[in-house]
């Protein structure tokens, strides 16, 4: 039996048996002494004396990890004068204990480590994992001090049991459920954006690794549906990868997390059930849900249907579908992060199992050690601070009476890809930050005649740097300019340097530039050709041509529909 059998045997609270491990910060699982099998599955049972703790400090690696607290014994019958039995003080709970990665709820990743046997049970947890090379089209590696982006893909793949049954059982696994997730650089928020199966893109040249290790390149599409760039002529994640860069205009993908329709049922029953609120009853024959009006608890085949369910929602189409789907991911994140699913190490078992064999990753961070990195990233944003939005987009005026495709809505769209870029919040708990950054821009200004510039090129089209000198001087009056060629690196945001006495200058020119004040970065400025102090403008690969401001809206376009992770909904 293991230890959440034993229950309270041997006086160990199973819930007091995640400590703290002073060597990593991170809490772990830590069994007590026994001689009963370990919890961890295929551990092998540690000599008793390698369980028994030290009495005094010691330098041996590994043990000054505390061990599990035994549980105190229980009360007295008769309670001392004064104080009422069982009426203690109360215990803070730990919140240290909980080891979460959450990727937009579209897949959940719980890892638990700790005591006799992590190594191979860590080696387990890695061969459950499926990773494919992109071809270049995704990071090597994770930074954990870096804004990044994940693109989580449901496929329409059919292959778990009783999968056959759902739809089309001869499917190649297209694209069928698309959320780029952006997690920003302080952690404080994250930003899930939706993509129609359905929008009408253009799918750019693949290059895919064989089994062979050769590189072949599939030929890119146009106007086709954004789905297709998965799976269709023999298309990978990479291909999928390649069309969001190329739709959004850059944004950079750094990794991919993908699985099918069986990772909604095996993940769903792992945590025990994901609560769901229907504003009506609902017995669609297509995707075999059947639930009453009001709150249920789905899991397995009812999970499943729940998200695939479509002429129940609103229009009958796949956007009030996305809706819906948002709602049902925001529920399982609550439910992950839940007492019940985060105290509880056996139903983290589950979810360590159920998650890795339900993922397939880009090499990047296609290992356990990485996968927990992303989680405790992710870890830090507050779900009242991961919005949901879907990419803005209007009916496809050539479409007949079926096979209904969409087209972004171009100046909305480009707005959110925009602030996803510049890494800023779709939600407000950022205005304090936001106004001391802005308030970089607020101040007296000089004239334009009067500020000198040297302007370099470290990442903008070939030319940018002379195009940028000739409007400057010949537009703006901003004679006292120099252009020096390229800067010999390359940054991805346009920057604008300068000391403390030229501040004046600078506003004037972030003004006439439409610069953010947050490409602003006060410190040093350079010595110009004549031997004169110069602020210094390097033009990243952000910049788009001289004249075109570079100013990042600061929330969403108004129309585009918008939730967060902490809000709860009735499908409707």
């Amino acid at each position: 039996m293991d230890t959440q059998g034993r229950g309270w045997a041997e006086n160990v609270d199973p819930s007091d048996q995640w400590v703290l491990n002073p060597q990593t910060g991170e809490y772990e699982l830590r069994l007590a002494p026994s001689a009963g099998p370990s919890a961890v599955p295929g551990a092998r049972r540690s000599a008793p004396a390698a369980r028994t703790a030290p009495s005094g400090p010691t330098d041996a690696p590994g043990r000054d990890i505390p061990g599990p607290r035994r549980r105190r014994a229980p009360e007295p019958e008769t309670a001392p004068p004064g104080r009422r039995r069982g009426k203690g003080r109360t215990k803070k709970q730990s919140t240290g204990r909980k080891v979460l990665l959450w990727t937009s709820g579209t897949l959940a990743f719980v890892l638990v480590a700790g005591g006799t046997g992590v190594y191979l049970y860590l080696k387990h947890l890695d061969g459950n994992i499926t990773t494919t090379d992109t071809a270049g089209a995704t990071s090597d590696t994770f930074s954990k001090d870096q804004a990044f982006n994940i693109l989580v893909i449901g496929t329409d793949k059919r292959q778990g049991n009783g999968d056959s049954g759902y739809g089309d059982a001869n499917s190649v696994g297209h694209a069928d459920t698309n959320i780029l997730l952006h997690v920003s650089k302080d952690r404080t928020n994250a930003t899930a954006l939706s993509i129609p199966r359905d929008l009408v893109v253009d799918i750019p040249d693949c290059p895919t690794t064989q089994q062979d290790g050769s590189v072949k390149t599939i030929p890119g599409t146009s106007n086709v549906r954004y789905n297709t760039s998965l799976g269709q002529l023999g298309r990978d994640p990479g291909c999928t990868v390649r069309t969001v860069e190329q739709l959004t205009g850059g944004i950079k993908v750094d990794h991919f997390m993908m699985a099918d329709f069986n990772a909604v049922k095996t993940l769903t029953t792992a945590v025990g059930g994901v609560e769901v609120c229907l504003a009506h009853a609902v017995k669609d024959k297509d995707s075999h849900l059947d639930l009453p009006a009001g709150t249920s608890v789905v899991k397995g085949e009812q999970a499943l249907a729940f998200v695939r369910t479509r002429y129940s929602w609103g229009n009958r189409g796949d956007l009030d579908r996305i809706k819906v789907q948002q709602q049902f991911l925001g529920s399982l994140m609550r439910k992950m992060k839940s007492d019940s699913t985060l105290s509880d190490p056996s139903k983290l078992l589950g979810l360590a199992e159920a998650a890795t064999k339900a993922l397939t990753v880009d090499k990047g961070i296609g290992s356990i050690s990485k996968l927990k990195d992303v989680a405790m990233e992710l870890k830090k944003v507050p779900p009242s601070h991961i919005s949901f939005v879907t990419l803005p987009v209007r009916d496809n005026p050539a479409d007949g009476k079926f096979h209904k495709t969409v087209l972004e809505d171009q100046t909305p769209a480009q707005q959110l890809f925009a602030m996803i870029k510049d890494d800023v919040s779709l939600t407000e708990e950022k205005k304090k930050a936001k106004g001391q950054e802005a308030a970089k821009l607020k101040g007296s200004r000089s004239a334009a005649g009067d500020v000198r510039v040297d302007i370099y090129n470290a990442g903008a089209p070939a030319g940018s740097a002379q195009e940028t000198l000739t409007w400057l001087q010949t537009e703006k009056g901003v004679t006292k300019s120099s252009q020096l060629g390229n800067a010999g690196r390359t940054q991805s945001k346009t920057t604008l340097e300068y000391a403390p006495d030229q501040a004046d200058q600078a506003r004037e020119l972030a003004d006439i530039m439409g610069l953010a004040a947050s490409a602003m970065k006060p410190g040093k400025s350079e010595t110009n050709a004549q031997g004169l102090p110069a602020i210094v403008l390097t033009l990243g690969q952000d910049f788009q041509g001289a004249g075109v401001p570079l100013t990042a809206p600061t929330k969403a376009p108004a129309g585009v529909r918008q939730s967060t992770a902490n809000e709860v909904k009735c499908a409707s």
